[in-house]
């Protein structure tokens, strides 16, 4: 008559500790905190002396728990090789592989049906009869089990904690770029010259740059550019880059030292491994020439007032800057401008885009549109509508920056 009792005591002994490991995970404990609790239980209550916990991280097996055995007898077990065959709970009495042979049993570890760890366990002493630990086994699964589910939550609320604090740094690289990034009421104004622009970076921050500096009262200077990459890597060079033109760039500066300069900071700030593609031009009212270079960047497109046929290419220049520690050759080029003439500058995002089957170039609509629209504002529109058009299609596969100038018609020169 006295069994029973023994047992229902036991049963309450062990459902009592079940309740502390339980409590302890409803702590919030760390996980090496679980882990010495997890210890204390096998040796001191399961008469357990040796254990090794396994668990799967994100491309390796972690070992977070040794205890009674030495590092060498660590090292030599490899899970993918040595455990990856068992699916349930195994006596290791019988294994082939001499490594395991000190432990009594080996129990996978599952979270969510998928494979997610393993305990190595044996008995503090080596002797007859009935191993106390083969005879605990189904109690450590259980225990074994409760903590891993313990690892795996607390693992999904790092990770939770992680994103959040990512993507609020992403907001606020959001938030920060796109104050760098002019609007059209910042923009420079003059009699002689209207400017509008267009910005449409794919995700939260993009690689793309355009900006618009009064060098002097009767000149402009002008950029647009975009990073290679995309993310906040390429956010935060452009936005670099950014900081350097207006340093460099004066009203007397020649266009090749200025490009030449530019090339040397890239290289020094992104260690030659990022390069940008650029258009820099600068516009002097008084002669009604644009200056410039095209270092690897779409050609702008400069439209004549309406009525006229033929829209100049303005592709001359060099490689991309970033490419080579020095530029071997860089061509500055001149365009006479005449009053009511109109100029596009854009990315790549604009006019390449992704259908799946091919890769298509709007770079002729675009002019259809500088020829048959007068006015910069409705031309801009109609670039937007494009963009809008190719996002909502899901084409869009880079960010979007458009810079359009119109050398007003009641300018006082030339």
């Amino acid at each position: 008559m006295e069994k029973r009792p023994n047992i229902v005591r036991l049963y309450k002994e062990r459902l009592n500790l079940l309740l502390d490991v339980a409590q302890t995970i409803n702590e919030n404990h760390s996980i090496d905190e679980l882990m010495q609790e997890f210890e204390t239980l096998l040796r001191e209550e399961l008469a357990v002396g040796r254990v090794i916990v396994f668990t799967r991280g994100e491309d390796k097996w972690n070992r977070i728990l040794a205890c009674g055995v030495s590092q060498e007898q660590v090292d030599a077990i490899i899970p993918d090789r040595d455990l990856i065959a068992f699916s349930k709970i195994e006596n290791l009495a019988l294994c082939e592989h001499e490594c395991l042979q000190i432990f009594d049993a080996v129990i996978p570890l599952y979270y969510n049906f998928k494979l997610m760890g393993y305990v190595l366990i044996g008995d503090q002493e080596l002797g007859d009869g009935i191993s106390p630990t083969l005879r605990n086994l189904k109690y450590i699964q259980i225990l074994a089990n409760l903590i891993i589910v313990f690892i795996e939550n607390k693992k999904m609320q790092m990770r939770l904690l992680r994103e959040e604090s990512q993507r609020h740094e992403l907001e606020i690289a959001s938030q920060i770029q796109m104050s760098l990034v002019p609007k059209d009421s910042e923009m420079i104004t003059t009699s002689y010259l209207k400017v509008r622009s267009l910005y449409k970076p794919l995700h939260a921050v993009g690689g793309d740059y355009y900006d618009v500096m009064k060098l002097s009262p009767y000149s402009v200077g002008f950029c647009i550019a975009d990073v290679s990459g995309k993310g906040m890597g390429a956010a935060l060079l452009m936005s670099n880059f950014q900081a350097i033109v207006r340093s460099l760039f004066t009203a007397n500066i020649p266009m090749c030292r200025l490009v030449k300069e530019l090339n040397a900071r890239l290289n020094q700030n992104s260690k030659n491994d990022k390069f940008i593609t650029m258009f820099i031009g600068r516009y002097n009212k008084i002669t009604g020439r644009l200056t410039y270079v095209n270092a690897g960047h779409w050609p702008p497109l400069l439209c004549p007032p309406k009525g006229g046929k033929e829209i100049i290419e303005l592709d001359k220049g060099c490689i991309a800057i970033g490419l080579l520690d020095e530029i071997p050759e860089i061509e500055e080029a001149s365009v006479k401008v005449r009053k009511g003439a109109k100029l596009l500058a854009f990315t790549d995002g604009l006019v390449e885009v992704d259908e799946g089957i091919r890769i298509r170039n709007s770079f002729q609509e675009l002019k259809d549109i500088m020829l048959s629209t007068d006015d910069i504002d409705d031309v801009m529109k109609h670039v937007d509508d494009m963009a809008d058009r190719d996002k909502l299609n899901g084409y869009a596969f880079d960010d979007i920056s458009v810079l359009g100038l119109e050398f007003k018609r009641n300018a006082t020169f030339f």
